[in-house]
């Protein structure tokens, strides 16, 4: 029963002697409690709208090698890896340190240039730079004392064909 709805009127005794005045109010009040009181509805289910997404484009994956890079610009991550790989060990100046390097994570070794290690008095080299062509561009890195930390470029390729201007080394072991 809602009791909370109900109110209770005073009524005169003698009305309520009279059966007319006790038949309408039992009809008011079972009226009232009829209308007043209604069960709770029972819920329904709802209906669920399942909305399958569209594809959307999305960025192709990073490659995971060297060799699944198609630009110059996604293998340079391969190519930072292993500079900053050679500069932290003692052979951070040796210019075949950084090509070994490059040719295990399998960069093309007949693509690479590098600078000598040494000026042509026998001193070491203010800084020694290191390359792979690849397509119509460079992967380029530069490390050694006057460089401060390694730096890395993707550059546009020389007409000739090459990445360094000036005197390389042959890469020949």
């Amino acid at each position: 029963m809602c009791a909370d709805r109900l109110t209770t009127r005073f009524v005169p005794a003698r009305a309520l002697r009279s059966g007319v005045v006790v038949g309408l109010l039992g009809a008011a009040l079972a009226a009232g409690v009829l209308a007043g009181c209604t069960a709770a509805p029972t819920p329904s289910p709802t209906p669920t709208v399942s909305v399958t997404p569209t594809p959307t484009e999305t960025a192709p994956a990073a490659p995971q090698q060297v060799s699944e890079a198609t630009t110059a610009d996604e293998a340079l991550p391969f190519f930072t890896d292993v500079v900053a790989a050679v500069w932290a060990t003692d052979q951070r100046f040796q210019g075949r340190a950084y090509i070994d390097g490059l040719t295990q994570v399998g960069f093309d070794k007949s693509a690479m240039e590098v600078t000598y290690d040494e000026s042509t008095v026998g001193n070491p080299a203010e800084s020694i730079q290191f390359s792979v062509r690849w397509g119509e561009e460079c992967l380029v890195g530069q490390v050694g004392p006057s460089t401060g930390d390694p730096v890395v470029a993707v550059m546009p390729g020389l007409e000739t064909g090459l990445c360094l201007i000036g005197d390389t080394r042959p890469i020949d072991w």
